[in-house]
């Protein structure tokens, strides 16, 4: 199995981070989950931007809640 590929976490991203102070808790995840983030639920590869805006609202709110990953309870 090839290994997966690995994603650039892309400039909008990290704003969008920074201006919600969740820098921290995405840095806390493991570099797997901040690869799927981005890679999995394809934020950056949205063709609509409402589509876009519903995957990175997704990730924003499990950082926020915190224990929970891809919508399912995650113990880090």
């Amino acid at each position: 199995m090839p290994p997966r590929p690995r994603y650039e976490m892309p400039d909008f991203f990290l704003d969008t981070l920074e201006k919600r102070g969740l820098m921290d808790a995405c840095l806390a995840r493991p570099a797997y989950q901040r690869n799927d983030y981005i890679g999995l639920l394809r934020v950056t590869r949205a063709n609509l931007e409402a589509t876009r805006q519903k995957r990175l609202n997704q990730m924003l709110d499990e950082l926020e809640r915190g224990g929970v990953y891809m919508k399912v309870e995650w113990k880090g």
